[in-house]
């Protein structure tokens, strides 16, 4: 099913409802965003001959344009490209030689960047205000034309292209059926989403809170893009209580940002009624303490891009759970399978591991990515014998509760002994000095590897290796224990808020 039926489908239920808002101020009603997109979609056809299945990219920071784009895309039948905005722009122009992108929508900025690498035969329309922007966004509409194209169960919507961290990023195909079980799942086992809701992109739009945009669609929810255009915990809290009922997505490092903005602010997190964590380690101690502060505001899913945001998920009721017996194991997992999918792990060998042995997960449904763009290899490795290989590493416990170890790259091995790095990273972050860590192994002549931190000390605190080396020896195996220790004042993250474990992994090949 094309997504854009869905968006027509509200216009007309809530044609004067408000869609689209820059912070507090109403940029488009259902009705006129469903206008515009059907406007979109007829320049795409008549002004760049954009034909259905074809790929359109968008190259541009959050902003309320960038979904009457996705939907003008989507209504033309074709699929969307979307790029990290944050990206160099050779790196953007391989993915639109790759993509074959015929046509790609980027703001000002980026796009001047790109122009001198834009591969041959791409055009750029410029967004907002340029004369190609305004006279696609004014395209009449033909008779007929307010009605989608139609888009096959196995048509290719999203192109989403990998973070490239072992090579050159892979374009993952997502299909029509991928993004309505995603839809489903979101609905069934994450929130519900009300007409009053209002869905707020402080995360990359090209990335997972892009793909929130569907259930507030459904259910003619209001879309907000903060004024900065970005994650701002203090303009958050602000924004908040004026908008009311905000949803949004946050990568971890971005909720413990927005927990120690509302405690130094003493604020709860007002205005704010669901905040979905993903996309990265969330640790034991910092949800513990996001509750502790905000309350029951979070549910936690545990997806990747070739699953988008659907392998599991923990509900509401479960991380602010104090009472079962088992609520801590259940807090630092990453929750149960999401309705329409299933899990396994597998060991070593090769065989189903027994519950509480670390293996790799793998992943089967139907929002599993249909493959690789142009890349059969990668996608019968991903996809042998019909189940996903995530490449991560973690446990089912006997209830079905998934708890992730690590990704299997960043396993240490030490003297023959698998360390997994999140265990010891955990037991640091109990420590009231410790702000963030990262742990990954160092090279070591007689052990292989050796556990090697990166500390970001607490505020007024100071980075004590002793101190912290007996709090790691209370609580985890001394084989475990770092045996170095390096301060500083953040750690590297990519676009996401993911910790770029790659970028430390530099730093430590530049230390004597």
């Amino acid at each position: 099913m094309n997504p854009a039926e869905w968006l027509r489908r509200s216009a007309r239920r809530w044609p004067d409802a408000p869609a689209l808002l820059a912070g507090t101020e109403t940029r488009a009603l259902y009705a006129g965003f469903a206008a515009t997109a059907a406007a979109i979609a007829a320049g795409l056809r008549a002004r760049h001959r954009i034909a259905p299945g074809e790929r359109v990219a968008l190259l541009m920071p959050n902003a309320t344009t960038y979904l009457e784009a996705l939907y003008g895309i989507w209504h033309a039948g074709a699929a969307a490209v979307p790029i990290n905005a944050k990206l160099h722009p050779r790196e953007a122009a391989w993915i639109l030689e790759d993509s074959e992108a015929r046509l790609v929508i980027a703001s000002e900025g980026l796009a001047a960047e790109l122009t001198p690498h834009l591969p041959a035969g791409v055009e750029a329309v410029i967004v907002p205000g340029s004369d190609a922007w305004e006279r696609l966004t004014a395209t009449p509409t033909p008779p007929g034309g307010d009605v989608p194209c139609t888009i096959a169960a196995d048509g290719l919507v999203w192109l989403f292209y990998t973070s490239g961290t072992t090579g050159r990023p892979k374009g993952v195909m997502i299909t029509a059926a991928n993004i309505a079980a995603m839809t489903a799942c979101y609905f069934m086992d994450v929130d519900t989403v009300r007409h009053e809701d209002t869905a707020l992109y402080a995360a990359p739009m090209s990335h997972g809170a892009g793909l929130y945009n569907f259930m507030h669609v459904i259910r003619g929810a209001r879309h907000a893009v903060p004024p900065s255009g970005g994650f701002d915990a203090a303009e958050i809290l602000d924004l908040a209580p004026r908008l009311g009922s905000v949803h949004m997505f946050a990568a971890p490092t971005m909720v413990r940002r927005l927990v120690d903005s509302a405690r130094a602010a003493g604020g709860t997190g007002e205005g704010i009624r669901t905040i979905v964590y993903g996309g990265g380690p969330m640790y034991r101690a910092d949800i513990e303490e996001a509750v502790a502060v905000m309350g029951p505001r979070f549910v936690q899913i545990y997806g990747q891009g070739e699953s988008p945001m659907t392998i599991t998920a923990l509900a509401r009721d479960l991380v602010a759970d104090r009472a079962h017996p088992d609520w801590r194991e259940r807090l630092a997992s990453v929750g149960t399978a999401q309705s329409l999918m299933r899990l396994r792990i597998l060991d070593e060998s090769g065989q189903d591991a027994a519950p509480g042995t670390p293996g790799e997960i793998l992943v089967a449904g139907p929002a599993v990515m249909a493959g690789y763009w142009r890349n059969p290899v990668a996608t019968d490795e991903a996809l042998a014998g019909g189940w996903l290989r995530t490449g991560d590493t973690g446990h089912l416990d006997a209830d079905g509760f998934l708890t992730l170890v690590d990704r299997s790259k960043d396993v240490i091995i030490s003297g023959g002994t698998n360390i997994y790095p999140r265990e010891v990273e955990e037991a640091l972050l109990e420590h009231e000095s410790v702000s963030e860590a990262a742990v990954l192994g160092r090279r070591h002549a007689d052990w292989g590897e050796e556990v090697v931190a990166f500390v970001v000390p607490a505020a007024g605190a100071a980075l004590d290796p002793i101190a912290l080396d007996a709090h790691c020896c209370a609580r985890i195996a001394r084989f475990k224990r770092p045996r170095a220790y390096f301060a500083c004042e953040t750690l590297p993250k990519n676009n996401y808020g993911k910790i770029l474990k790659t970028a430390l992994r530099d730093r430590l090949a530049d230390t004597p």
